[in-house]
């Protein structure tokens, strides 16, 4: 177990978040009420509007330069057959995503995002591959059924990984952080974290993750109680939470959720492993919540709770479950309508349409 006499007094990541515009929040609230459709009638497109606005500071916000990072990493859990598939996927999805065969590389093209993917613990080398930043410091985290998954040294290179993937989106100029996941094992990692985090037990949160048999799952669900009940990590220290049962994709994803708030970048969060990075962010700096857009409802199982603690509306319920930050690219397109919807549309006066005049 970690010490707290280790956990640095003041760091990076404690450095304070940027505050939302609130008078540039109040004027869109402002336009949205005069605009030629009834109050509310466009549901949460029009909270998505006043909300970028808040973060853009801007009354007419937009969207043109979405960003993804994608970090990728290894598990030691895999160790304890809590996955459907063996360690060595996660190497070969990240030559997947140097050739362009991913659902990201798909939905990044549709969008237009700039796309990257970081090594950030993959067990494997990836130095032969050109386009992959590297970022680790071991190949993979050890397996947190029997000891912490990473030292504090090493999550703080992770958390540093994603503050740096953040520093070059802000220098490209993008207007939106999409942050993706790769790494088998990680359902495992995320669930654990959610469960010591949110003081549930393992078995409420775990679901099939690359798609686990039913008794399969009650094993992951007991080998994630077990390092729970040994490890008895502190649920009001999320960074000793992290070390003790996080992965170094997890960790960077975390990172760059704090980057990007105090940067003031609108981050738009993916599914059920970013939202459990989100939840790590907000426990450490709560203040970044308010820069987080989630994207979508993912299939797995505990991602509801996770939500539900985050006060979160996601945009999609579509039963994805395939991370990369997948969900979140697939939603960018609607916080652009909601952009477009803003701005584009006409008002009463312009339009010379009768307003409302009282409660029918």
């Amino acid at each position: 177990m970690l010490s707290r006499a280790f956990i640095p007094q003041f760091t990076w990541w404690q450095h304070p978040i940027a505050a939302l515009n609130l008078p540039c929040q109040a004027a869109a609230v402002a336009r949205q009420a005069v605009l030629t459709k009834p109050a509310g009638a466009l549901g949460q497109l029009e909270t998505l509007a006043t909300q970028l606005a808040a973060m853009q500071g801007r009354a007419q916000p937009s969207l043109t330069r979405p960003w993804i990072s994608v970090f990728a990493a290894d598990h030691g859990i895999t160790q304890s057959g809590v996955s459907a598939y063996p360690s060595e996927v996660t190497a070969q999805m990240v030559v997947n995503f140097v050739h362009g065969g991913a659902a990201i590389n798909v939905l990044a093209q549709q969008i237009r995002a700039k796309f990257e993917i970081i090594d950030v613990g993959v067990a494997s080398d990836t130095t032969a591959l050109p386009t992959v930043i590297q970022a680790k410091t071991v190949c993979g985290t050890a397996n947190f059924q029997h000891t912490p998954a990473m030292t504090l040294a090493q999550c703080e290179i992770a958390l540093q990984a994603g503050h740096a993937a953040v520093q070059r989106a802000i220098a490209a100029q993008t207007d939106c952080w999409i942050g993706g996941e790769m790494g088998i094992g990680n359902t495992s990692s995320a669930t654990a974290i959610a469960s010591c985090l949110l003081a549930q037990p393992a078995v409420q949160l775990t679901g099939a993750g690359t798609g686990l048999t039913a008794s399969a799952i009650q094993h992951k669900a007991q080998v994630i109680q077990h390092a729970i009940d040994q490890h008895a990590l502190p649920s009001d220290d999320p960074v000793q939470v992290l070390c003790g049962l996080g992965g170094f994709e997890i960790a960077a994803l975390c990172g760059s959720y704090l980057a990007a708030a105090q940067a003031g970048l609108p981050i738009l969060v993916d599914g059920f492993i970013s939202s459990v990075a989100a939840l790590v962010a907000t426990r450490i700096q709560p203040a970044c919540r308010d820069w987080m857009i989630f994207a979508h409802q993912s299939a797995e199982q505990g991602h509801q709770s996770i939500l539900h603690a985050l006060h979160a509306q996601p945009i999609l319920t579509l039963d994805m479950r395939l991370g990369e930050g997948s969900g979140a690219a697939t939603a960018f397109h609607l916080l652009q309508l909601a952009c477009s919807l803003h701005n584009q549309m006409a008002t009463f006066a312009e339009a010379q349409v009768s307003q409302q005049t009282h409660q029918a």
